[in-house]
Protein backbone atom coordinates (compact mmCIF):
# COMPACT_ATOMS: atom_id res chain seq x y z
CA UNK A 1 0.00 0.00 0.00
CA UNK A 2 1.29 3.18 -0.97
CA UNK A 3 1.87 5.75 1.65
CA UNK A 4 1.53 9.78 1.17
CA UNK A 5 3.73 12.11 2.65
CA UNK A 6 1.47 14.83 3.64
CA UNK A 7 3.10 18.50 4.40
CA UNK A 8 0.61 20.70 6.55
CA UNK A 9 0.89 24.23 5.85
CA UNK A 10 1.73 26.69 8.56
CA UNK A 11 0.36 30.04 8.75
CA UNK A 12 2.55 33.00 7.58
CA UNK A 13 2.25 35.38 10.59
CA UNK A 14 5.05 37.90 8.86
CA UNK A 15 2.32 39.90 7.32
CA UNK A 16 0.49 40.34 10.60
CA UNK A 17 2.92 41.36 12.38
CA UNK A 18 4.43 43.68 10.23
CA UNK A 19 0.95 44.95 10.32
CA UNK A 20 1.05 45.18 13.55
CA UNK A 21 3.83 47.23 13.93
CA UNK A 22 2.19 49.54 11.22
CA UNK A 23 -0.87 49.63 13.79
CA UNK A 24 1.08 50.19 16.91
CA UNK A 25 3.48 52.96 15.26
CA UNK A 26 0.38 54.74 13.79
CA UNK A 27 -1.29 54.52 17.53
CA UNK A 28 1.78 55.54 19.63
CA UNK A 29 2.46 58.89 16.50
CA UNK A 30 -1.59 59.73 16.16
CA UNK A 31 -3.40 58.57 18.98
CA UNK A 32 -1.44 59.17 22.32
CA UNK A 33 -3.06 62.85 21.87
CA UNK A 34 -6.29 61.18 22.35
CA UNK A 35 -5.55 58.62 25.01
CA UNK A 36 -2.93 60.17 27.12
CA UNK A 37 -4.65 63.38 27.50
CA UNK A 38 -3.84 65.89 24.78
CA UNK A 39 -7.56 65.97 23.96
CA UNK A 40 -8.93 68.26 26.14
CA UNK A 41 -11.94 66.20 26.29
CA UNK A 42 -10.45 63.17 27.86
CA UNK A 43 -9.45 64.35 30.50
CA UNK A 44 -12.88 66.26 31.23
CA UNK A 45 -14.81 63.18 30.45
CA UNK A 46 -12.67 60.03 31.49
CA UNK A 47 -10.28 60.79 34.04
CA UNK A 48 -12.14 63.62 36.13
CA UNK A 49 -15.54 62.05 36.46
CA UNK A 50 -14.09 58.46 37.74
CA UNK A 51 -11.00 59.40 39.97
CA UNK A 52 -12.09 63.39 40.40
CA UNK A 53 -14.26 63.27 43.74
CA UNK A 54 -12.19 60.27 45.14
CA UNK A 55 -8.38 61.98 44.90
CA UNK A 56 -10.10 65.39 45.67
CA UNK A 57 -11.42 63.57 49.00
CA UNK A 58 -8.51 61.98 49.51
CA UNK A 59 -6.51 64.67 49.12
CA UNK A 60 -8.94 66.69 51.46
CA UNK A 61 -8.43 63.46 53.90
CA UNK A 62 -5.19 63.00 53.96
CA UNK A 63 -3.17 65.66 52.40
CA UNK A 64 -1.92 63.59 49.84
CA UNK A 65 -1.92 65.52 46.52
CA UNK A 66 -2.55 63.23 43.23
CA UNK A 67 -3.80 66.43 41.67
CA UNK A 68 -3.70 65.09 37.81
CA UNK A 69 -7.05 63.04 38.69
CA UNK A 70 -8.71 65.87 39.66
CA UNK A 71 -7.48 69.10 37.64
CA UNK A 72 -7.91 69.10 34.27
CA UNK A 73 -5.01 71.26 33.03
CA UNK A 74 -2.63 68.82 35.22
CA UNK A 75 -4.09 66.29 34.14
CA UNK A 76 -3.60 67.18 30.19
CA UNK A 77 -0.02 68.44 30.94
CA UNK A 78 0.88 65.15 32.61
CA UNK A 79 -0.63 63.32 29.68
CA UNK A 80 1.42 64.90 27.10
CA UNK A 81 4.88 63.82 29.39
CA UNK A 82 4.10 60.77 29.20
CA UNK A 83 2.91 60.60 25.21
CA UNK A 84 6.48 62.07 25.05
CA UNK A 85 8.37 59.61 26.63
CA UNK A 86 6.45 56.88 25.03
CA UNK A 87 6.80 58.13 21.81
CA UNK A 88 10.61 59.17 22.36
CA UNK A 89 11.07 55.28 23.82
CA UNK A 90 9.69 53.61 20.90
CA UNK A 91 11.81 55.98 18.34
CA UNK A 92 15.31 55.51 20.45
CA UNK A 93 14.20 51.42 20.79
CA UNK A 94 14.19 50.87 16.90
CA UNK A 95 16.25 53.12 15.94
CA UNK A 96 19.54 51.77 17.99
CA UNK A 97 18.44 48.50 17.33
CA UNK A 98 18.40 49.30 13.29
CA UNK A 99 21.90 50.54 14.17
CA UNK A 100 23.39 47.56 16.21
CA UNK A 101 21.89 44.95 12.96
CA UNK A 102 23.76 47.47 10.50
CA UNK A 103 26.99 48.15 12.87
CA UNK A 104 27.12 44.07 13.49
CA UNK A 105 27.20 43.82 9.65
CA UNK A 106 29.62 46.12 8.69
CA UNK A 107 31.99 44.15 11.43
CA UNK A 108 31.94 41.14 9.92
CA UNK A 109 32.02 42.66 6.10
CA UNK A 110 35.42 42.26 5.42
CA UNK A 111 35.91 45.77 5.32
CA UNK A 112 38.60 47.14 6.89
CA UNK A 113 37.31 50.91 6.41
CA UNK A 114 33.82 49.88 7.62
CA UNK A 115 35.44 48.01 10.73
CA UNK A 116 37.47 50.58 11.62
CA UNK A 117 34.41 53.76 11.27
CA UNK A 118 32.34 50.92 13.17
CA UNK A 119 34.62 50.54 15.71
CA UNK A 120 35.49 54.24 15.97
CA UNK A 121 31.54 55.04 16.99
CA UNK A 122 31.49 52.38 19.35
CA UNK A 123 34.48 53.67 21.26
CA UNK A 124 33.17 56.85 21.28
CA UNK A 125 29.43 56.43 22.44
CA UNK A 126 30.51 53.55 24.54
CA UNK A 127 33.17 55.52 26.39
CA UNK A 128 31.48 58.74 27.34
CA UNK A 129 28.72 59.82 29.18
CA UNK A 130 25.06 59.77 27.71
CA UNK A 131 24.26 63.48 28.64
CA UNK A 132 27.79 64.76 27.60
CA UNK A 133 26.72 63.10 24.71
CA UNK A 134 23.43 64.94 24.40
CA UNK A 135 24.66 68.17 25.65
CA UNK A 136 27.32 67.90 23.08
CA UNK A 137 24.58 67.10 20.03
CA UNK A 138 22.43 69.91 21.35
CA UNK A 139 24.86 72.73 22.94
CA UNK A 140 27.69 72.25 20.16
CA UNK A 141 26.52 70.70 17.09
CA UNK A 142 23.25 72.47 16.78
CA UNK A 143 24.28 76.02 16.70
CA UNK A 144 26.76 74.66 13.45
CA UNK A 145 23.83 74.17 11.52
CA UNK A 146 21.40 76.31 9.54
CA UNK A 147 18.91 78.07 10.87
CA UNK A 148 15.02 77.73 9.51
CA UNK A 149 12.73 80.12 9.37
CA UNK A 150 8.97 80.33 10.89
CA UNK A 151 5.82 81.76 9.73
CA UNK A 152 6.44 84.83 11.94
CA UNK A 153 9.71 85.65 10.50
CA UNK A 154 11.70 84.01 13.36
CA UNK A 155 14.84 81.81 12.81
CA UNK A 156 14.93 78.71 14.89
CA UNK A 157 17.48 75.55 15.22
CA UNK A 158 16.90 72.98 12.19
CA UNK A 159 16.09 70.05 15.12
CA UNK A 160 13.77 70.71 18.13
CA UNK A 161 15.21 69.27 20.95
CA UNK A 162 13.23 66.47 20.98
CA UNK A 163 14.60 64.97 17.76
CA UNK A 164 18.51 65.74 19.13
CA UNK A 165 17.29 64.07 22.30
CA UNK A 166 16.09 60.67 20.09
CA UNK A 167 19.53 61.08 18.09
CA UNK A 168 21.50 61.24 21.18
CA UNK A 169 19.96 58.31 23.22
CA UNK A 170 19.87 55.93 19.52
CA UNK A 171 23.47 56.47 18.90
CA UNK A 172 24.69 56.16 22.99
CA UNK A 173 21.77 52.81 22.69
CA UNK A 174 22.96 51.71 18.89
CA UNK A 175 27.05 51.25 20.44
CA UNK A 176 25.40 48.85 22.94
CA UNK A 177 23.54 47.06 20.25
CA UNK A 178 26.21 46.73 17.95
CA UNK A 179 27.95 44.71 20.69
CA UNK A 180 25.54 42.55 21.00
CA UNK A 181 24.63 41.31 17.39
CA UNK A 182 27.98 40.95 17.04
CA UNK A 183 28.35 38.48 20.16
CA UNK A 184 25.19 36.88 18.68
CA UNK A 185 26.68 36.64 15.27
CA UNK A 186 29.70 35.47 16.78
CA UNK A 187 27.67 32.57 18.33
CA UNK A 188 26.30 31.23 15.10
CA UNK A 189 28.44 27.89 13.91
CA UNK A 190 30.05 28.40 10.92
CA UNK A 191 28.88 25.66 9.45
CA UNK A 192 25.46 27.66 8.78
CA UNK A 193 27.27 30.14 7.12
CA UNK A 194 28.93 27.30 4.97
CA UNK A 195 25.63 25.59 4.35
CA UNK A 196 24.29 28.91 2.86
CA UNK A 197 27.03 29.84 0.41
CA UNK A 198 26.38 26.08 -0.80
CA UNK A 199 22.68 26.48 -1.73
CA UNK A 200 24.66 30.02 -3.93
CA UNK A 201 23.63 32.41 -1.51
CA UNK A 202 25.59 35.94 -1.63
CA UNK A 203 27.26 37.22 1.34
CA UNK A 204 24.06 39.24 2.18
CA UNK A 205 21.83 37.06 1.48
CA UNK A 206 23.65 34.51 4.40
CA UNK A 207 23.76 37.58 6.64
CA UNK A 208 19.76 38.30 6.25
CA UNK A 209 18.05 34.97 5.58
CA UNK A 210 20.80 32.63 8.07
CA UNK A 211 22.93 34.18 10.44
CA UNK A 212 21.03 37.10 11.32
CA UNK A 213 17.70 35.09 12.42
CA UNK A 214 20.03 32.57 14.46
CA UNK A 215 22.12 35.48 15.88
CA UNK A 216 18.53 37.37 17.11
CA UNK A 217 17.60 33.77 19.23
CA UNK A 218 21.13 34.19 21.02
CA UNK A 219 21.15 37.89 21.90
CA UNK A 220 17.56 38.87 22.74
CA UNK A 221 18.39 38.53 26.24
CA UNK A 222 20.77 41.04 26.13
CA UNK A 223 19.23 43.07 23.89
CA UNK A 224 15.94 43.22 26.51
CA UNK A 225 18.38 44.88 29.35
CA UNK A 226 19.89 47.29 26.85
CA UNK A 227 16.61 48.43 25.56
CA UNK A 228 15.15 48.63 29.14
CA UNK A 229 17.82 50.79 30.23
CA UNK A 230 17.52 52.82 27.33
CA UNK A 231 13.95 53.62 28.07
CA UNK A 232 14.99 54.86 31.48
CA UNK A 233 18.04 56.58 30.24
CA UNK A 234 15.08 58.76 28.55
CA UNK A 235 14.59 60.97 31.28
CA UNK A 236 17.97 62.42 30.39
CA UNK A 237 15.88 64.44 27.59
CA UNK A 238 14.92 66.84 30.67
CA UNK A 239 18.07 68.41 30.87
CA UNK A 240 17.83 70.26 26.86
CA UNK A 241 14.24 70.81 27.87
CA UNK A 242 12.09 68.12 26.46
CA UNK A 243 8.42 67.79 27.93
CA UNK A 244 9.15 64.20 28.59
CA UNK A 245 7.38 62.64 31.67
CA UNK A 246 10.03 63.56 34.08
CA UNK A 247 10.05 67.11 33.12
CA UNK A 248 6.42 67.26 33.37
CA UNK A 249 6.38 65.78 36.67
CA UNK A 250 8.93 68.56 37.91
CA UNK A 251 6.89 71.55 36.81
CA UNK A 252 4.23 70.12 38.76
CA UNK A 253 5.86 69.51 41.88
CA UNK A 254 7.59 72.97 41.84
CA UNK A 255 3.84 74.42 41.55
CA UNK A 256 2.03 72.34 43.77
CA UNK A 257 4.46 71.16 46.47
CA UNK A 258 3.57 67.42 46.02
CA UNK A 259 6.79 65.39 45.08
CA UNK A 260 6.18 62.55 46.99
CA UNK A 261 3.16 61.82 45.12
CA UNK A 262 4.54 62.61 41.67
CA UNK A 263 7.92 60.51 42.25
CA UNK A 264 5.57 57.48 43.23
CA UNK A 265 3.48 58.04 40.23
CA UNK A 266 7.24 58.32 38.33
CA UNK A 267 8.13 55.37 40.00
CA UNK A 268 4.31 53.48 38.66
CA UNK A 269 4.48 54.71 35.39
CA UNK A 270 7.96 53.94 34.38
CA UNK A 271 7.85 49.95 36.40
CA UNK A 272 4.68 49.80 33.42
CA UNK A 273 6.17 50.83 30.64
CA UNK A 274 9.55 48.68 30.81
CA UNK A 275 7.16 45.60 31.88
CA UNK A 276 4.90 45.84 28.80
CA UNK A 277 8.51 46.31 26.87
CA UNK A 278 10.03 43.32 28.73
CA UNK A 279 6.54 41.22 28.10
CA UNK A 280 7.26 41.79 24.31
CA UNK A 281 10.31 41.12 24.26
CA UNK A 282 9.51 38.04 26.42
CA UNK A 283 6.96 37.01 23.50
CA UNK A 284 9.32 37.42 21.15
CA UNK A 285 11.78 35.48 22.41
CA UNK A 286 9.14 32.40 23.17
CA UNK A 287 8.09 33.01 19.45
CA UNK A 288 11.70 32.94 17.36
CA UNK A 289 12.92 29.53 19.60
CA UNK A 290 14.33 26.50 18.13
CA UNK A 291 13.55 23.39 20.36
CA UNK A 292 17.69 22.31 20.95
CA UNK A 293 19.38 26.02 19.21
CA UNK A 294 20.92 27.95 21.92
CA UNK A 295 20.59 25.87 24.69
Amino acid sequence: MASTLTLESTPNYRLLVWAALVGLLAFVYFGWSSVLGLQPGLCASVVLPIFGDAAKAFYESSGANIIYLYDQFECQRFGRGMGTTIWISFVCVIASTIIGVLGAWAQISGSKILSGVTQAYIQFFRNTPPLVQMYFFFFALSPLLPKVMTDYGVAQPLFSPFVWAAISLSFFAGAFNVEIFRSGIEAVPRTMTEAGEALGYTRGQVFRNVVLPLALRVCIPSLTNNLVNLVKTTTLAFAISVPETLFVANQIWSDRVNVFEMMVTLFVFYIGLVAILVWLMERWEKSMRIPGYGR
